[in-house]
């Protein structure tokens, strides 16, 4: 499964989100800081979900990272916009 699957399927079974994009970003950033050339370095999500709606803003980035888990140490930076 590419990284990309592996975060729509955490984060779907985490939340159940009404909607989710996951932007690879990776290709606007070749040749900067943390390009380690796999074209998985960078991402954009935004995801709505009620669960996430509750909460406070930090407290919706920690159940993303969360949710995550081990993707948030293989990819450099992710982008995110939850509500």
């Amino acid at each position: 499964m590419n990284v990309r699957d592996e975060i729509a399927a955490r984060l779907t079974a985490a939340f159940a989100p009404q909607e989710l994009e996951i932007e690879n970003e990776s290709h606007r950033h070749a040749g900067h800081a943390g390009d380690d050339g796999s074209g998985d370095s960078h991402y954009r999500i935004r995801i709505r979900a009620a669960s996430l709606a509750a909460m406070g803003r930090v407290d919706r980035h920690r159940a993303v990272n969360r949710a995550l888990g081990d993707l948030t140490t293989r990819i450099h930076a992710i982008a995110l916009d939850i509500g």
